[in-house]
């Protein structure tokens, strides 16, 4: 008779410990399903269908790859001046804008100038980073906004602006700047600008394009109209044929 219970007792238990364990097992799915959702993803900022779970280079441009934001955060790559979303083309596709800072800078002929009224406030512009001692990209893409210049001919400094924005405000002096535009042969409408370094890092946040070292800076150039709030960016080493065509679109809209 006691075993015919103890038989009973554990054909009735039986289920009831499978039910724990896979109430088990299902808690231990979801805390790995958890995990994978916070797993940490890299990208690039010009190329975000470059992606990793680890730290590494770009295979397409060379740039580091920088923590992707959630789809819930602030996209790292994004720059604003409106809160509307914009349209654009080319690698990195449209960007939206924030506000940009109207900060105080000096461009390579040693002018004082506010950064948003006297360069961006009602102009269609391109834009990238660069600083004098770079012994990487920064050359090949000012040769790249040289050759957009011809493209464009007389319409730098008339419907069209360039700037380039030093990363390195520290070293990169109005006369450094002049003496390395003067190597490019840069011509009026194309502007070379430096100043505080708090100021420079308020405009390279407000682009989406902060570092903290100056070597990982984006070989990205954005276009863009304030006014039409339109902005776009491009792979600063594309073919200028291709990037003075961008500028063109937007300037034409």
């Amino acid at each position: 008779m006691k075993r015919i219970i103890i038989l009973s007792l554990a054909i009735v238990l039986l289920p009831i410990l499978n039910l724990d364990d896979t109430r088990t097992v299902v808690g231990q799915t979801s805390q790995k399903s958890a995990v994978k959702k916070n797993t940490i993803v890299y990208e690039c900022p010009m190329h975000p269908e470059v992606t990793s779970s680890k730290r590494r280079t770009c295979p397409k441009c060379g740039m580091a790859l920088r923590k992707k934001k959630s789809d819930t955060g602030q996209n790292a790559d994004t720059v604003s001046n409106d809160s509307s979303a914009s349209s654009g083309r080319e690698e990195g596709g449209s960007v939206s804008v924030r506000q940009i800072p109207d900060v105080g800078v000096f461009d390579q002929h040693g002018r004082q100038l506010n950064f948003y009224k006297d360069l961006v406030a009602g102009k269609v512009v391109a834009i990238n980073f660069v600083f004098t001692t770079c012994t990487a990209i920064c050359r090949p893409l000012t040769a790249t906004f040289r050759r957009v210049q011809q493209e464009l001919g007389e319409e730098v400094g008339k419907n069209v602006w360039l700037i380039s924005v030093s990363v390195d405000p520290t070293t990169d002096t109005p006369e450094r700047l002049h003496e390395f535009a003067e190597k490019f042969k840069a011509g009026p409408g194309w502007s070379f600008v430096t100043g505080d370094t708090s100021d420079i890092n308020a405009i390279l946040n407000a682009f989406g394009v902060g570092i903290t070292n100056k070597n990982d800076h984006t070989p990205m150039v954005l276009i863009g109209s304030e006014a039409k709030g339109v902005w776009t960016r491009a792979y600063g080493l594309s073919s200028p044929v291709e990037i003075a065509r961008l500028i063109s679109e937007v300037s034409k809209r």
